[in-house]
């Protein structure tokens, strides 16, 4: 059994790289299946979450998968032969959900197109809270299943893509490398504002939307500093430093993955 799960692993490993190379496919729906297997798919990827959630990553094991949704070992293989196979599926769920929500952005200013952009991150992430309360240790420490993993890039840069367009697209868009720049930081603070509301403790995550509206207060001031050089050139430096310290995609193959990104979500 041990060596089955190896050459699952493998080939699941495998079809990474070449999604990679393919950017516009699409993620863990494998061409030519039937309705029939897409229900099971479903089926059996729903019941992966709700034990995640329940028990937590490391505690579930795929045998509790198979043997919670009434399927074989061998089948539950076929469709997500690692666990790490049902944690892509769910960033490429989530944020598949997160870019065509993202796509009704309205026009205006770059700092109310960044609070619908948070705020549409928080309502699409409420409902699977308490599975990510239990993903966190994989989300921010693990170099194949977390956010910044090469493994998780696409779907990584399709939310990304979000809080770029937010900056780029605006009436009030700064030049070109700064709104550029100014939308991957801000991507970063909506996921520094996210990590807070999975550690909220407060009832109905109350600090957390204080939190933003203390934000949104500050959003305009920002704005007016942006006109100032000094702050510009920070901006672009801060962005470069982050870059190099945690984004692992070449910038052109990123890109490419955001024009494939701009076209999925067009076709939805």
């Amino acid at each position: 059994m041990l060596n089955r799960v190896n050459m699952f692993t493998k080939k699941d490993n495998d079809r990474d790289l070449i999604e990679s190379r393919h950017i516009e496919r699409g993620r863990g729906r494998p061409r030519g299946t039937t309705q029939q297997g897409l229900a099971t798919r479903r089926h059996l990827y729903e019941t992966a979450i709700q034990l995640i959630a329940m028990r937590g990553y490391e505690a579930t094991t795929l045998r509790d998968v198979a043997h919670s949704a009434g399927v074989s070992v061998g089948l539950l293989y076929k469709y997500f032969p690692s666990k790490r196979a049902v944690v892509l599926s769910l960033y490429d769920d989530l944020s598949a959900e997160y870019a065509r929500r993202g796509a009704a952005m309205e026009s205006g200013k770059w700092r109310n197109r960044f609070l619908f952009a948070l705020q549409t991150s928080l309502d699409v992430l409420r409902p699977h809270r308490e599975t990510l309360i239990t993903l966190i240790p994989v989300l921010v420490g693990s170099r194949d299943e977390g956010l910044f993993a090469t493994s998780t890039a696409f779907s990584r840069i399709r939310v990304q893509k979000v809080f770029r367009d937010a900056v780029v697209g605006a009436s009030d868009a700064p030049s070109p490398k700064v709104a550029e720049s100014l939308g991957r930081l801000l991507y970063m603070l909506h996921l520094n504002i996210i990590l807070l509301w999975l550690l909220d403790k407060t009832s109905r995550q109350r600090a957390t939307s204080a939190f933003v509206v203390l934000l949104q207060k500050s959003l305009s001031s920002l704005s007016l500093a942006l006109h100032i050089a000094p702050v510009r050139s920070f901006v672009c430096s801060a962005d470069d430093l982050l870059q190099e310290a945690i984004f692992s995609v070449d910038p052109a193959v990123q890109e490419m993955m955001l024009q494939a990104s701009s076209r999925q979500t067009s076709r939805r």
